[in-house]
Formats: C-alpha cells, structure tokens, sequence
C-alpha cells in the first residue's frame, strides 16, 4: 500500500477500531517520520507501519519506529530477524507477510510475534497460493496467530479467515475506496467500476503484481510473451505506482487492486466500512447457527 496507506488512512481505521497502518514503501526516512507523527495528531489509538525490506533505507525505520514508539510493525519482501532482538526490546510486535508454507517456518523461528498469510487474490505483490489453501496449512505450520489476507471484502470473508484458523483479517482493496484514502479519484473511480474478471497478474515469474487491466498490463503481457529479461519489466514498471495513485494515471500507470475490487461499489468512510464489517459478521453468525 505504497503511496495509498497514508497518516489519514492509518488514523481513522484506528480511529475506527481497527489498526491502521502506514504503507512505508520506498519513502525517505524523514517522509516516514512525518507521517508517523501525523497519525499520533489524528488518533491517540496503536497504529502501525509497514516496512519494506527492499528499501535502501531500512536501518533508518527501524531505528524510527522503535524512536517514535510505534506498536506494532508489518514487514515484506525480506526477513526482519536481524532486528527482532532491538523490535521486541522496545516493545514493538512484528508481523512478516507471508505466501508459503517454508517461508513461514523460516521467519516464525526468528522470534516475530504473528504472520499475515496472504493469498494470490490480493491486490499488489503475490504469491502463488490462494488465501483459502494458504491460512490452514500455515496455522497448522506454525504456532504463532495468523492473520489473513488476500480476497477479503465482508464479515462472510472474515467469518471465513477465523474458520480456516486465522485471528483476524488484514484488507487493503475496500479500504483504498475509504473516503479518508488520499488516493487520485481515478484510482478509486477504476476500482469501483472493475468486474469480477478485471484483475490480472504482470510482471515475471515470483515476482508478479495484481493489477487491473489497462495499457500498462497489457504492455507487461507483451514482454512476457517476448520472454523479456528481467530488467525490462523492471524497467517498465518503475514510477507506475506512483503515477496512478498520485497523478490519476490509470492507463499507464499501476492501478494495484486485488480480486474483490468487483465488490467495492462506492466510497464510504472508514468508520462506516468497519461498523459494517461487524454488522456483517454478526449476520453470518446467526445464519451459521441457523444451520
């Protein structure tokens, strides 16, 4: 969530009851900082961040979260284990994204507090495993909470996710359409009118993004089908991000959504999103109990 979970956003899921996060990316350190302390002005609730292990500056948010008190942070795209000794001395609970079964295994040994198990229906970076297949194997393989993420829009996704072993859910898609979201309206306006097929995978083998279809997936399409190197996505999809969540650019830029964006039919605000959420999962409680 790279340029879309921002301090407004983050604020009022907390705000909410839920745990806001902000979505770091490749943001300077300072940048990070100053939305951190935007979201301490907005909600006096826990909130966390998002830290990306690809980014050159990961030394300098570790260092800023434990600083800032933050609660709790969410880490991909590496392994935080070197830094869980400083994290947990501070107090900070770490949960590492997950998509398989080994890599799950592998970070639950370096001490991390819970994993979020999220499948290939997820908007962004995927996997290769669906979220229904993913959680149970993972609850089983480890002994930590597990969160659930990827194709969750409702309580019935969520009542789901708890069947299947999971604490609690993660959601990003129905939250980009939050009307606190600072995201371009075009990005919104896309997601709200995809259907159900309107999602497709880009990129190259275990590095693929789930994006909605327009000019940019198709031109990833064609290097795929030309058996591109490496680079040549790399360098297609540089700035695309950014381009459509800031600029409005949902033709060529990187319009990321996951698969339940079909369900998404209007901006609401996050407190309203939630309230239902409950309202939802209650509902299939009584329908379930009714079987």
């Amino acid at each position: 969530m790279a340029w879309v979970a921002t301090a407004e956003l983050a604020a009022a899921v907390s705000e909410a009851g839920g745990l806001g996060i902000i979505g770091a990316g490749s943001a300077p350190p300072q940048v990070v900082r100053e939305e951190i302390k935007k979201v301490k002005k907005l909600t006096e609730k826990p909130f966390g961040v998002n830290v990306y292990y690809m980014t050159p500056y990961v030394e300098e948010l570790i260092n800023i979260v434990i600083a800032e008190e933050v609660k709790v942070i969410t880490t991909g795209a590496g392994n935080p284990g070197k830094h869980i000794p400083k994290l947990k001395e501070a107090g900070i609970k770490v949960f590492p994204v997950v998509a398989s079964v080994a890599l799950a295994k592998r970070l639950a040994r370096t001490g991390v507090d819970g994993l979020i198990a999220e499948g290939m229906e997820c908007g962004g970076h995927v996997g290769e495993i669906t979220t229904m297949a993913l959680v149970p194997q993972i609850v089983d393989a480890v002994d930590l909470p597990v969160i659930a993420a990827g194709g969750i829009y409702d309580g019935r996704g969520i009542i789901a996710a708890l069947s299947l072993g999971a604490v609690g859910v993660q959601m990003g898609t129905r939250f980009v359409c939050a009307a606190e979201c600072t995201v371009h309206n075009n990005y919104k306006k896309a997601i709200i009118e995809a259907k159900d097929r309107d999602t497709v995978l880009t990129g190259y083998r275990g590095h693929q993004v789930r994006v909605i279809k327009n000019k940019l997936s198709r031109c990833f399409a064609e290097l795929a089908d030309n058996n591109a190197e490496q680079g040549e996505f790399e360098k297609l999809g540089e700035g695309r991000l950014r381009a459509a969540v800031v600029e409005g650019d949902i033709e060529t830029g990187s319009v990321m959504a996951g698969q339940i964006a079909a369900m998404v039919s209007r901006e609401q605000p996050a407190r309203e999103i939630i309230a239902e959420l409950v309202e939802d999962v209650e509902k299939v409680l009584k329908y379930l109990k009714g079987l």
